[in-house]
């Protein structure tokens, strides 16, 4: 029986894990396998002996190559990873957008057109008539707070 022999099914294992690296790219499971490759190798020098040691050897060997190689193995083999904007209201400040519905007065509600979507929108408290051109300033929960845009500042 060749699954009798624990170093040889350690050595397989690892072995899957490693080629497994190459369909699912991450240095996570090449450090796996290796971990198996240690007990493997601890079971053929006689270090540990059964299974409870053999996985306990793994688990500990697992922890520290990823601690310790887990940054390495990112630059080597690369990933995903993109750190964009998460606060929209930064996107949305200092632009321009269309009034569709009067805004205004005071806290009455109009509708601007921003990136081809209408948003509900809140003056500052001035009437702001259907047409003309204002600045967003920010957001209030779903509506944007706008500002006139000064006639010179349209043009250009």
């Amino acid at each position: 029986m060749a699954f009798s022999n624990p170093i040889l099914v350690w050595a397989v294992v690892g072995l899957v894990l490693m080629l497994a690296e190459l369909v699912v790219p991450g240095g996570v499971i090449v450090l796996l396998g290796s971990a198996c490759l240690v007990v493997a190798g601890a079971l053929s020098i006689g270090l540990v002996e059964g299974v409870v040691q053999s996985l306990t050897l793994w688990f500990i060997a697992a922890i520290v190559l990823l601690l310790a190689f887990r940054q390495v193995t990112q630059r080597l083999v690369g990933g995903d990873s993109h750190v964009d904007n998460t606060d929209e209201a930064i996107d949305l400040y200092n632009q321009i957008a269309h009034v569709k519905q009067t805004i205004g007065p005071g806290q009455t509600t109009g509708r601007v057109e921003f990136q081809g979507i209408e948003w509900p929108a809140l003056g500052d408290g001035s009437i702001i008539v259907a047409g003309t051109d204002v600045r967003i300033i920010c957001r209030e929960n779903i509506a944007l707070v706008v500002e006139p845009v000064a006639v010179e500042t349209a043009k250009n």
